[in-house]
């Protein structure tokens, strides 16, 4: 075996010299400063009902990387979509033989320089016209960081006798680089020793084995090699999911008396362990947009599948109406309510859907924001706007305002209140469409039960299917407030107006302050003392703008001057906002802050983890953190057990928390997960208690 000759390389060759070579079938690359992407085919044209090479090429920049089917210690491996005609079929990617990559004790398995993932579409028998193909790919590259990346590339391949393409070569090419099977027979022990005999085993004079499927062999582990006669022993070190009756899988990378080394493919006997492919087909009409880093088509999701997140999406906006998020803006919505208390029903009604109509309309307009984020690229989540100093400081601005407006010092709506009883309706109407804008918007640091799995499934699932999840969720944020409009009983409940209403309005402005400072100590977790300048400044403009506006409407001279002035000022709060710095973004430290590495090193090591997701924004977070897991019992508990914690803080975009929060089922923070010593990972509720804590470690 080892004496074979490399045809391939001279195949290789003389494609490259053919002059009946045609210009290179390729789509438009997609460049990064990391890496250029490009899907290439194999030929000019595509034969109906015969298979054409595809391709997607990476070719990168020195010191960046991809990952391989398995990654290993971390990483995820590309993910591939391919948008054809219908009766289309296509293979899984031909994997090149990966290299080994250690950082520390971390080691991965990737792919690195210039790098072709091929894989086969065999197009329908019947085909009119051009074969026009789109390919949606995701991937990770990685160097010292991890940025995760998007491309959507395009084919037309004619219709015709495909002939060999320009870029032929380079398919040849990675032929060769995608290992071949062994002659050997192939077996493996329960203590992880495997065993090759034939084909010239005896001959090995190093090897290294990367198994196909993670946790089946420790990925750091070097295997040893013993080699007699015609026999080679590689002493494996067996990982979590080891079995020996089952199909042990991978490449083996060995070299022979000749000093070359090459890749062969291993399999032993027993059942073989199912593994998603890398790329999927999507038959055109049917294509959806791929999402970061997990692409769901439309093909694949089901009514049930559809059913049980809207479910989820209805009950979680039901109990956000719990959440402390909403409380500052439930004071607005009980105010508007009792003003319309002694009113005709019909009007209670209005106000109610006005309200109703703002939060729904407020959730769709999120879920359009989160499909453009996604589409470009950028991985998001639920809450992923309160990482943005600049919306945060924004947000404190206008909570800010609407304390000083209940507080009196300036009012909205006196004209429309003035210009007689259809305007004041309509006023109202605006006033009740707005709190609900408003609820929705401070609603978002807070996740409810249900909506963890709701959001995660909104976020990856096709556009409409996003939509309808998030329209779920504001229909049950807005259900309370729809049954007073056709539930007399409770509509009448309603206390009657008095003047009762203008002191509770006043009192009502304090938790709007205190909403505003717990957000300008989310800004200093954020952009640290420069950005608590920004938001402070912003604040005192603002109050200066509302004192200002509030003179002119209490009837000072040349009241024009003063709105004039009340304007300029807020303009310069709203530069303050626009200027607040962009999030300080040291990297993890201490011994309990979470990094890919460190929990890969605790885990390897046998060690139980709990790591929490958490972000200075939410409020869920803190109160957990709070009231259960920084107690006494709590923390004695896992200083019993030797539970090693680990937090991990999203308060800033982090595409190492994004991509752990996502490989969980989630889309936003809390998310607490227990490791336990050898065992699968425990997702735990999102609303904890220290007794739900310890039984989940004790079970």
């Amino acid at each position: 075996m080892f004496a074979t000759i490399h045809y391939r390389a001279l195949v290789a060759g003389a494609i490259a010299l053919c002059p009946n070579a045609v210009p290179a079938a390729q789509s438009e690359s997609m460049s990064s400063p990391r890496a250029r992407v490009t899907l290439l085919s194999a030929s000019d044209s595509a034969t109906p009902g015969q298979p054409v090479e595809l391709g997607l090429h990476f070719r990168f920049q020195p010191g960046w990387h991809i990952y391989w089917r398995n990654p290993g210690d971390a990483g995820q491996a590309p993910r591939i979509e391919v948008v054809a005609p219908p009766g289309s079929a296509v293979s899984d990617v031909r994997w090149p033989a990966p290299v080994r990559h250690v950082d520390g004790p971390v080691t991965t398995f990737v792919h690195q320089g210039d790098v072709l993932l091929p894989f086969t579409l065999t197009l329908p028998a019947v085909l009119s016209g051009a074969s026009e193909l789109t390919v949606k790919a995701d991937w990770l590259v990685c160097k010292d960081i991890c940025i995760p990346e998007q491309g959507v590339f395009r084919l037309v391949l004619p219709p015709g006798k495909a002939s060999p393409g320009a870029d032929a070569p380079t398919f040849e090419a990675a032929r060769a680089a995608v290992p071949i099977a062994g002659e050997w027979r192939a077996t493996v022990d329960a203590r992880g020793v495997l065993t090759l005999e034939g084909g010239g085993a005896g001959l090995l004079r190093t090897a290294d084995f990367f198994p196909s499927d993670w946790g089946r062999v420790e990925h750091g582990a070097m295997p040893t090699l013993t080699a007699s006669l015609d026999q080679a022993r590689i002493a494996l070190t067996p990982g979590s999911e080891f079995d020996a009756s089952e199909s042990l899988e991978g490449v083996l990378r060995a070299s022979g008396a000749d000093g070359v080394e090459r890749a062969f493919l291993i399999a032993t006997p027993g059942e073989r362990v199912p593994r998603a492919p890398a790329v999927v087909l999507v038959e055109a009409g049917a294509a959806t947009t791929t999402a970061a880093p997990r692409a769901v088509s439309a093909a694949d999701v089901t009514v049930a599948g559809i059913l049980w997140p809207l479910m989820f999406a209805f009950a979680g906006g039901l109990l956000l109406n719990l959440m402390p998020c909403v409380f500052p803006v439930l004071a607005i919505k009980a105010l508007s309510f009792a003003r319309a208390g002694g009113s005709e029903t019909a009007q209670v009604r209005r106000q109610s859907i006005a309200y109703c109509v703002g939060v729904v309309l407020s959730f769709l307009a999120l879920a359009g924001l989160l499909l453009m984020v996604r589409a470009a690229g950028v991985l998001a989540g639920w809450g992923f706007q309160f990482q943005s100093p600049v919306f945060v400081a924004a947000m404190a601005a206008l909570l800010f305002a609407v304390g000083l407006n209940l507080s009196g010092v300036f009012e909205v709506g006196n004209g429309f209140v003035s210009a007689g009883g259809r305007l004041a309706a309509r006023g109202g109407l605006a006033g009740s469409f707005f709190t609900g804008v408003l609820a929705v918007v401070v609603a978002t640091p807070c996740t409810a039960p249900f909506m963890g799995g709701a959001m995660a499934a909104a976020l990856t699932a096709p556009a409409a299917v996003t939509v309808g999840i998030f329209m779920a969720l504001g229909l049950g944020m807005a259900l309370p407030y729809l049954l007073l409009a056709f539930v007399p009983g409770l509509a009448r409940r309603m206390p009657r107006p008095g003047p009762w209403m203008e002191r509770t309005k006043q009192a009502l402005a304090f938790p709007m302050y205190g909403a505003a400072a717990w957000l300008v100590w989310v800004l200093s977790q954020q952009s640290g003392a420069d950005g608590v300048v920004h938001g402070l400044v912003a604040l005192l403009l603002v109050a200066f703008s509302g004192w200002l506006a509030g003179s002119a409407q209490r009837g000072a001279s040349a009241g024009r001057i003063w709105r004039a002035a009340a304007a300029v000022v807020l303009l310069a709060g709203l530069l303050a906002v626009l200027r607040t710095p962009d999030p300080v973004m040291p990297p993890a430290s201490g011994e309990g802050a979470y990094t890919p590495q460190r929990l890969a090193e605790l885990r390897a090591s046998g060690k139980p983890v709990f790591v929490n997701m958490t972000a200075a924004w939410c409020v869920t977070c803190l109160m957990n953190e709070k009231m259960a897991l920084a107690t006494d019992e709590v923390k004695s508990a896992f200083a019993m057990r030797g539970v090693v914690y680990l937090k991990g803080d999203w308060t800033r975009a982090d595409p190492d928390i994004t991509r752990f929060l996502q490989s969980h089922g989630r889309d936003g923070v809390p998310l607490y997960v227990y490791f336990p010593p050898g065992g699968a990972p425990v997702l735990l509720p999102q609303i904890l208690t220290p007794r739900l804590v310890l039984d989940h470690i004790d079970s």
